[in-house]
């Protein structure tokens, strides 16, 4: 039985510590501000691009990985496997937002005949992946196999919710990833929309309420409502807006069956559509 490595993309938002600790392989994907550019997560952390925000005048624009850069990792991987007999799982932001899966599967193409590439598109954004990124790779680490890894990752991929709130609907809206909320945009006065992704990974409008309390509240009954007792995961992911991410954090772990909890940044990339003040919550089962 061949062993299953993991590779996913910065955009999954995943911490270091757990990047570390499962041997996950993060692609970066590329920042561009004013006349530079960065790669996600290497040359630029949070909270750099978060300062750099306020002092440039146009909004940073981001691009996916080349084939070529996932060539060489798949490559690089195989290389340095200890067995033979291996199969990359590939799992990256939602097609619906970036390039990133097209680049991905042109790669997987290319090294058919060296390396078996399996590329998954997850339909879903930030933590949302990162969640279930995380738990495919702990499976892989403990030896379990291709077959059992993907029926894992197709449970989690069709379990797992997201829903979020933006301070504005700016950034998403310049930047052409409003997807169905765009019917938000000049109607929103003292609104808080709270925000999830379709099944194609497209951000639509889940509920439109009044002010950040209502909308964490709306989120808790939602995720109750949906998962119960049941056991879960929660992640929660953040724009500079920790005490927010923890106050979401609490008041949805205190409704549900938790199992663990991950209060994570979110990175450049996915900053760069959403803005300052973002804030997250994924939840996938953990039974």
């Amino acid at each position: 039985m061949g062993r299953v490595k993991i590779v996913t993309d910065s955009t999954a938002d995943i911490p270091r510590e757990l990047v570390q600790k499962y041997n996950i392989t993060v692609v970066p994907l590329k920042v561009m501000m004013g006349n530079e550019t960065f790669q996600d997560g290497v040359n630029l952390t949070p909270e750099a691009f978060y300062n750099r925000l306020d002092l440039i005048d146009d909004l940073p624009s981001t691009s996916q990985p080349t084939p070529y850069e996932f060539e060489t990792i798949y490559q690089r991987i195989q290389e340095k496997a200890e067995e033979d007999d291996i199969t990359i799982l590939s799992i990256h932001l939602s097609s619906e937002m970036s390039g990133t899966v097209q680049s991905a599967t042109l790669a997987a193409q290319s090294v058919e005949d060296d390396v078996k590439v399996e590329v998954i598109d997850s339909k879903k954004a930030s933590y949302a992946i990162g969640i279930i990124v995380v738990e495919a790779a702990k499976m892989a680490e403990e030896g379990a196999g291709l077959t059992e890894c993907k029926t894992k990752l197709e449970s989690l991929l069709s379990q797992t919710k997201v829903y979020f709130l933006v301070d504005t609907l700016e950034y998403l809206h310049k930047n052409g990833r409003i997807g169905k909320a765009s019917a938000l945009i000049g109607s929103l006065l003292k609104m808080k929309p709270v925000l999830s992704l379709t099944e194609e990974g497209i951000v639509y409008p889940f509920k439109k309420v009044r002010g950040k309390k209502k909308a964490v509240a709306v989120i808790c009954d939602t995720l109750k409502e949906e998962y119960g007792t049941r056991p879960v995961h929660i992640g929660v992911s953040h724009a500079e807006a920790e005490a927010a991410g923890k106050d979401l954090l609490e008041a949805a772990e205190a409704d549900l069956n938790v199992q663990s909890t991950t209060l994570t940044k979110i990175g450049a990339v996915i900053g760069s559509h959403t803005g300052h003040g973002t804030i997250a919550v994924a939840v996938t089962p953990a039974d």
